[in-house]
């Protein structure tokens, strides 16, 4: 216990988060649900001592984000750490069209990831072949975008709005000021609010999004506003970790509830597989405490964990 939302700084990695929220709660045992690059800032969910029991049931939450996109540069990060690699005019930029152009990348896709990132190709992280040189032939991987909103294009990432309402997220005199990384120069900006499925790299979004429009591009910020059922709104700053009270694992985990009498928690603690109708991912609890996360078949209850 328990599960915390922070909102993750500048420059520092997830890793760093992960660090400081061990020494402040005084424990080795705390993880994350969803790593953030450096250069993002937003929601981070740790999961502190017995709460790493739930992170493998949170790491496929869906994600929103404030994105960045700047056009007409490309780095080989496809962020804004740089440096500029490759540089394009940018042909002048209709709102409707770049919307309509950005509905054709929602819905189940395949997606490149960055070669700056921690995916794994025999044996060898990307981002270790990227710093040393080289490249990997990276797979696509099957992820889904649920919406991309188009919320104004700027003539440089410092001309675009960083303040926001926290409601729904748009550009608003009073709010929620963010602080982005240092732009790489001024360049056209495309300012878009995204929902999109777990595995989905916005760093591959921008540089896609570019490609379309026949440009280079990178992602000249990024914060992301939601995991899951944790909204930015709710997170701690890294400084308010000691006292952090979060919320327990069952508040968690977004699973249909089945509520055990002792003989059903007892067999399900004991790893046996009780008949039941149920149907789909649920938790079991006994009394308001949690007892396991379960998959039925409409005849069965397997056990994917269990709680003592």
């Amino acid at each position: 216990m328990p599960v915390i939302a922070v909102d993750k700084p500048l420059n520092l990695t997830s890793h760093d988060v992960v660090n400081r929220a061990r020494r402040a709660r005084g424990t080795k045992r705390v993880g994350h649900t969803g790593t953030l690059d450096p250069l993002a800032t937003g929601v981070l969910v740790l999961c502190v001592d017995d709460s790493t029991k739930v992170v493998q049931f949170m790491e496929a939450d869906s994600k929103d984000y404030l994105a960045w996109i700047s056009l007409g540069a490309g780095t080989p990060t496809l962020d804004a750490e740089g440096p500029v690699e490759e540089v394009a005019d940018v042909p002048e930029l209709d709102a409707a069209r770049v919307q309509e152009l950005l509905n054709t990348f929602t819905g189940p896709q395949a997606q490149v990831p960055p070669q700056y990132s921690a995916v794994q190709v025999g044996g060898q992280r990307a981002y270790a072949v990227a710093r040393a040189g080289g490249t990997l032939d990276l797979p696509a991987r099957n992820v889904v975008i649920h919406s991309l909103d188009l919320l104004g294009v700027y003539p440089s990432v410092d001309a675009a709005p960083r303040t926001f309402g926290p409601q729904d997220w748009t550009p608003a005199k009073t709010g929620h000021t963010f602080t982005l990384p240092p732009a790489l120069g001024e360049y056209p900006t495309l300012l878009v609010r995204a929902s999109v499925g777990s595995g989905t790299y916005l760093r591959s979004l921008a540089r896609d999004v570019g490609a379309a429009l026949g440009v280079p591009a990178h992602l000249g910020g990024l914060v992301r506003t939601r995991v899951g059922r944790y909204d930015l709104r709710g997170a701690v700053t890294v400084d308010d970790l000691p006292g952090a009270t979060g919320i327990p694992d069952l508040a968690a985990l977004d699973f249909p509830v089945i509520e055990a009498d002792e003989r059903l928690a007892r067999e399900l603690r004991q790893g046996k597989r009780p008949v039941h109708h149920a149907q789909g991912r649920h938790v079991v609890t006994l009394g308001g405490d949690l007892v396991a996360v379960v998959d039925g078949n409409g005849e069965q209850l397997k056990v994917v964990r269990a709680w003592a």
